[in-house]
């Protein structure tokens, strides 16, 4: 197995664990000590995202640079729209456009993705 195979299914297994404690997270009692030590664990997760996603764009984006560019802003996108559905309901404000936002860009990232020549071959 190679380190770029492993770096994929690292990226991949990261995005999946923030999705999955993201929607624990937004769907917990808002004031929570829980969702508090949730919110804290899936900002860790961010910055491993961050990093894995950085480190396949580094080794791939010479073979696409625009398009690897687009899915590294969509990327970082969604990650800042999970954090403005935390945030924001925490403080009680409206949260429907960032929750929107959020599916947007997340299926965007998600079609980019496996599009690229590291993804998997579903389109």
């Amino acid at each position: 197995m190679s380190i770029l195979t492993d770096t994929t299914h690292l990226h991949i297994t990261t995005w999946v664990v923030s999705v999955i404690l993201f929607l624990v997270a937004a769907f917990m009692q808002r004031d929570s000590k829980g969702r508090k030590i949730v919110h804290m664990v899936l900002r860790l997760f961010y910055v491993l995202i961050i990093i894995t996603g950085l480190t396949l764009f580094i080794e791939w984006s010479s073979a696409d640079p625009m398009l690897y560019g687009i899915k590294f802003l969509l990327g970082v996108l969604t990650i800042g729209m999970m954090e403005m559905v935390l945030v924001r309901s925490k403080k009680q404000k409206s949260v429907t456009m960032f929750w929107a936002l959020f599916a947007v860009f997340l299926f965007a990232t998600m079609f980019i993705g496996f599009m690229l020549p590291v993804g998997m071959d579903f389109f």
